[in-house]
Formats: C-alpha cells, sequence, structure tokens
C-alpha cells in the first residue's frame, strides 16, 4: 500500500475478471462512505509478473481451471502468484476455478493433471455437480457476514454454482468449524498437487460455509448415528458440502459473487484487505523505530 492507495489486482487471464472489477468497485464505493480514514483503492487487471508486483491484493475469478492453469504458465505468471500468496502472503481470493488453483490438491483433474498455485491446504473435487446444465443458484446463510461481530444475523446469500468444486479433504487437523468465532484477519481419482509447497505457518483453516445436504460424508454420518455413535463425532465434517473457507491470506468460494448484484462479500473481503494492509504497515514502521 502506497500513498494510502491499495492497488487489488484481479487475474484476467481467463474467465470472469471484468464482472469481479465491477462489483470490486461498487464495494470500494460502500466502503468510502463509513470512514474518511479509509484508504483508497486503484483496480487493475492482471497478465503480467510485472502487473502482478504492483498489487497488495489479488483476485483469481471463476472460468475453466486447466486452461487457467495454462495461460498462467505460458504468462510466467505461476511461481510469482506462488510468490505472491504462499511467500509473500498476500490476500488473496479465489472463486470457483480460483479455489481450485490456489488449493494444494485437486481430484478430478483433467488427464495429464494441472498446475496449482496451493496456500490452502484442502483438497477440492472439480465440477461437483456436474455438468453446465446443471447449474443452480440458493439463497445460503453466510454467518461471516454478521457485521464486525455484533450478532446480527446476515440476510441470505444468493449463491451462484456453475461446475463447482467443492472441498472434499481438509488437509490439516488445524481447523474451525462453520459458526465458531472468526480469526481476525493478520490475516479414488488422480490427484495433482500444488509444484511448490514452501508455505509455513498458514494458520487454521476457517470453515466459513457448508451447502447443506450434498456432502460426501452424509451417508457415512447418518449410518453412524443409526448404529447409535456420539453424535458429535461426525458433526465436525460438517452438514453439507465446504464452499466457503479461509486459511491465513487466502479466502475461496465455490460459488460466483461477482454474478449477482449483492456486493457483501466483496465488501467483506475489501475490509479484510485494508486491516492487513494496515496491520503491515504498523509492523514494518515498528522495524523502523527499532533500527
Amino acid at each position: 500500500m502506497g500513498a494510502n492507495m491499495v492497488v487489488v489486482g484481479v487475474l484476467a487471464l481467463q474467465g470472469g475478471f471484468s464482472e469481479h472489477l465491477n462489483s470490486l468497485r461498487k464495494a470500494a464505493a460502500r466502503i468510502s462512505t463509513q470512514s474518511s480514514s479509509i484508504p483508497g483503492f486503484s483496480f487493475i487487471e492482471v497478465r503480467t509478473p510485472e502487473q502482478l508486483a504492483r498489487c497488495d491484493a489479488l483476485v483469481i475469478p471463476g472460468g475453466e481451471s486447466t486452461t487457467l492453469s495454462l495461460v498462467a504458465a505460458q504468462s510466467g505468471l505461476l511461481d510469482p502468484l506462488r510468490q505472491f500468496v504462499k511467500v509473500s502472503k498476500r490476500p488473496t481470493w479465489g472463486t470457483c476455478a480460483g479455489l481450485i488453483f490456489l488449493s494444494e490438491q485437486a481430484s478430478a483433474t483433467k488427464r495429464g493433471g494441472q498446475e496449482l498455485i496451493g496456500g490452502l491446504d484442502v483438497k477440492v473435487h472439480r465440477n461437483h455437480f456436474g455438468r453446465q446444465i446443471e447449474s443452480f443458484v440458493t439463497n445460503m446463510e453466510l454467518p461471516f457476514l454478521s457485521r464486525k461481530g455484533d450478532g446480527v444475523e446476515a440476510t441470505t446469500f444468493p449463491a451462484v454454482f456453475i461446475r463447482a468444486p467443492v472441498v472434499d479433504h481438509v488437509l490439516t487437523d488445524d481447523l474451525r468449524p462453520t459458526g465458531e468465532k472468526l480469526d481476525s484477519t493478520v490475516p479414488v481419482t488422480t490427484v495433482q498437487t500444488s509444484g511448490n509447497q514452501t508455505n509455513s505457518s498458514k494458520g487454521r483453516v476457517e470453515i466459513l460455509a457448508t451447502l447443506p445436504g450434498r456432502h460426501a460424508s452424509n451417508k457415512k454420518a447418518e449410518a453412524t448415528a443409526v448404529m447409535g455413535a456420539n453424535d458429535q463425532a461426525v458433526s465436525l465434517k460438517g452438514a453439507g458440502d465446504i464452499v466457503a473457507l479461509r486459511q491465513g491470506n487466502v479466502f475461496g468460494t465455490s460459488f460466483h459473487p461477482e454474478l449477482t448484484d449483492d456486493i457483501r462479500i466483496h465488501v467483506w473481503w475489501l475490509e479484510q484487505v485494508i486491516a492487513t494492509c494496515k496491520q503491515k504497515e504498523r509492523v514494518e514502521l515498528g522495524k523502523q523505530i527499532d533500527n
């Protein structure tokens, strides 16, 4: 963040980047009315390593994840993206294909697999709900949109699922289930793993939203309950498919908020970006004072 300006990039290699840019601009306009101390935003399309280097935060939009990975490799962006997400740990949000790209592992990949950036300690299942014609919109409860932890229940969000992935497995025991208070921001198929695993101290995986009634473990949970096992033992697996989560600086959604008129998630994420940038400034100022 320079000169009180936060630069937010949207990876513009393929997919719905223009819709994200429009939603981000609307979200920034809403935030700017809340306080005069809010920094300004600059939103840019990212197609090169040089453009990525200018960014304080990044959105990776939906599209076709294999194509996204291929074009990123051809553009020389794979390693800079891994550096941005996993080493510099800058705020990054992936939607649909972007969630796949930010996962450490992906199942049901095309023959030959695909390169992943990583950053989220999860394995995702591509095209979990089927083909394009099986896309759907559903109103979801998203507790993390309750503003500032004031306990006011947020209205449902119109979630658009288009050939969407879901989280199959969380690859760490450091897990916060849906409904618990969020951390403050400091922020048998072929399996493809991200090419760079050098990511320490990622933080816990926070499950932010599940889609009820479709989770692969539901039948197992029901069978266990019938057998008289402790219900709590299976409840941590969730009552539905994991479709929104955060781990440290990385946020992911299976669905497409940018395809709706509801900008609350974009507002929420930009608020996280602001908090992270301000904290980074305080840390850097502290280092200068110590020196």
